[in-house]
């Protein structure tokens, strides 16, 4: 049987000029003004008109042309691949890459390595352009999408073919020219290894990244993630604490000559390497308006900020409680500060805070986000609990509430006998799940992991 040209409507809002065209579920769209549809970008750009000429193919096989008269409106028509296209591969074998990182036996999605610069403006993902071919780059310009995220990690293109283990990744930053000259808003991520583009490596890669500001608007620093399985890839070593205050000195001198002629500060250490050189987290104007906050910049930061906030509008009472706090390792300190704040102002509450060490993939993996079930059934069983566990989001995939090893809230709470709240990622979130019970179970939805949050390099976003 020949497969059937176009995309297949899954859904039809009802109300919508879908609906009022006599739209259905098993239908077919095929062309739009006479163009072909190759993913959601060319049908929100072709849809976007006053008005339209769709060939549709209905589910019995009859073929319309339908004219639509839609002044700019969305048709109201969700399609069965949100991405109306197959998901673009890597093409890297990065040195870093946390996939490759991997236990075995894990569900499948999470050994897909995508590299797919459509899912840097729906996703936010980082790409390495090594997968994009002109025509991408045009479509993107004709377009106008923004912004694009660019996983730099180093100029020198020699450099970053080894990196990325492809001969063509050093040609191919040659694309971030042709993004520029555009005017595209770019941002832009360096995934930092020891002994290969830290150090000078990293002061050429600020150095030559800094002609493109202000049209690139933002660069991060971010420290590989070593977990235990890394039998037969290349051999990193985990960052100092002396090695994190070197990064962080070359990146606030950075800043300081950045900021003085742009107006912004441009490059940014993760929370991560503060938190291991043990220095002050910068004060909030210096993260622009936290552009990078999905990529672990400022996270720490606006969490602070936010929970005192929401320590000053929060009215002091008699409230008793004991309950406790599960977390990674490096957020620990940071929540216990939190919690210390709290405790003061409501001194009838008692809370534990427990950092959890990853046996799962590694000691050296110290964030909450890569924490799985089994750890924290192993770890907390036999521990003070009080009357529920609070977890972070970032623990739970995305819409779900699983694990990255499979297991579900359930079953941690029947392992451990005690409720589990999850807690959404603001400050004034965790200030309110902390005092009242009821709090996060009363909120609509969270985002936690999900595939897409494990990058082309495979580095899971915090």
């Amino acid at each position: 049987m020949n497969q059937v040209k176009g995309h297949r409507i899954m859904t039809v809002d009802p109300g919508s000029i879908g609906e009022e065209l006599e739209l259905e579920p098993g239908d077919y769209v095929i062309s739009i003004n006479g163009n072909q549809i190759e993913d959601i970008f060319d049908y929100e750009y072709y849809v976007d008109s006053p008005s339209l000429i769709m060939e549709v193919r209905k589910a019995d096989g009859e073929e319309w042309e339908l004219e639509i008269e839609n002044d700019y409106e969305d048709l109201g028509l969700t399609f069965e691949n949100g991405l109306m296209s197959e998901y673009r591969s890597c093409c890297n074998k990065c040195i870093f890459c946390f996939i490759d990182q991997m236990p075995p036996g894990m569900r499948e999605t999470l050994y897909f390595k995508d590299d797919d610069s459509r899912l840097s403006f729906l996703q936010g993902n980082y790409i390495t352009l090594t997968n994009m071919k002109d025509k991408d780059i045009d479509r993107i310009i004709k377009f106008h999408l923004a912004p694009i995220n660019i996983s730099v990690h180093t100029t020198n293109p020699d450099l970053r073919c080894r990196m990325l283990h492809n001969r063509f990744a050093g040609e191919a930053l040659k694309k971030i020219d042709r993004l520029f000259q555009a005017g595209t808003p770019m941002n832009g991520q360096i995934v930092l290894c020891k002994g290969f583009n830290d150090g000078l490596e990293l002061e050429r890669t600020i150095k030559d990244l800094e002609k493109y500001v202000p049209c690139m608007e933002s660069l991060s620093v971010v420290p590989v993630g070593l977990s235990k399985y890394r039998d037969g890839l290349e051999p990193l070593e985990p960052f100092t604490k002396e090695d994190a205050c070197q990064v962080i000195d070359i990146i606030e001198r950075w800043q300081k000559i950045i900021y003085k002629k742009h107006g912004i500060h441009f490059v940014h250490a993760s929370d991560e390497f503060y938190l291991l050189a043990g220095r002050q987290l910068p004060e909030e104007e210096r993260y622009d308006g936290y552009i990078q906050l999905e990529n672990g910049v400022g996270m720490t930061r606006l969490m602070t900020e936010e929970v005192c906030q929401a320590l000053k509008e929060a009215e002091g009472d008699g409230r008793t409680e004991e309950l406790s706090i599960a977390t990674g390792v490096l957020p620990a300190s940071h929540i216990k500060i939190y919690v210390e704040q709290i405790m003061n102002k409501f001194p009838g509450l008692h809370v534990h805070v427990y950092p959890i060490i990853n046996y799962f993939f590694g000691e050296s993996i110290t964030v909450a986000g890569l924490i799985t079930g089994q750890d924290l059934i192993s770890q907390l069983k036999g521990k003070p609990l009080g009357s529920r566990l609070l977890l972070p989001e970032c623990m739970f995939r995305s819409g779900e509430e699983v694990f990255l090893d499979d297991i579900t809230r359930e079953e941690v709470q029947n392992a451990l006998q005690v409720p589990v709240n999850i807690v959404k990622s603001s400050g004034q979130d965790f200030v309110n799940t902390v005092l009242n019970p009821e709090w996060g179970e009363n909120q609509s939805s969270y985002e936690g992991y999900e595939l897409n949050d494990i990058n082309s390099e495979g580095e899971l976003y915090e």
